[in-house]
């Protein structure tokens, strides 16, 4: 598996080098130990409680572009402190990234009171898209009363501007999803089936299938 290593320290101070060292020290034993292969180590000298992190931002591109499956950090606090934190396990969550931890020696264990908090988290998020989609739905509805004729809005599609949405065996996709190949391989053998099709469109249509 491919490992990302985030080290954080909430300074600049010449004193906190050597916890940047030890961390990336740590955690670089650590991807050894689980025969992870390091794609990037980030270091980062900001507070926890700031959402708006360079290093923060690089780390998700990594993941949301399947680059990689693994984050490694010191302990829950390299990551983030408060709401941050709490934002950042659920992104990551969402993004089906596991996260292991020098202090643990393997993959973190979440406090009972963190992990209630992303259930709620969760149901909430869940109830909004479902929110959104009866006010789609109703929308929809109102519209076919007024005269809309979707079966004509479809058949004219060919003419729109827009490039036509590629189409590709989503149910192969998530089956090589689910044996952990990486959205690079999964495109590649998406392409020798026939179907020339990037890699962040796969991405993109796997974030929509499983978040549906």
């Amino acid at each position: 598996m491919r490992a990302i290593i985030y080290c954080r320290v909430s300074t600049n101070k010449k004193t906190q080098e050597t916890s940047l060292a030890r961390q990336k020290e740590e955690l670089t034993k650590l991807a050894d130990r689980n025969n992870f292969s390091i794609i990037s180590i980030i270091e980062e000298r900001e507070s926890g409680y700031e959402m708006d992190r360079d290093g923060i931002f690089s780390m998700l591109d990594y993941f949301a572009g399947g680059e990689a499956d693994v984050l490694l950090i010191q302990d829950e606090t390299r990551l983030g402190r408060g709401n941050t934190k709490i934002a950042l396990f659920h992104q990551l969550q969402k993004l089906h990234v596991s996260i292991y931890t020098s202090l643990h020696g393997g993959e973190l264990e979440v406090s009972e009171s963190d992990s209630m908090v992303l259930q709620i988290v969760g149901i909430v998020e869940e109830y909004q898209r479902k929110l959104q989609n009866a006010k789609i739905r109703r929308g929809m509805k109102r519209a076919v009363r007024d005269g809309f004729d979707p079966a004509k809005n479809l058949s004219n599609r060919h003419q729109a501007s827009g490039r036509d949405r590629i189409a590709f065996p989503m149910d192969e996709v998530v089956q090589l999803r689910q044996k952990e190949m990486t959205f690079n391989e999964i495109t590649k053998r998406i392409n020798n089936l026939g179907y020339p099709v990037s890699k962040a469109t796969v991405h993109r249509r796997y974030q929509e299938f499983v978040n549906s």
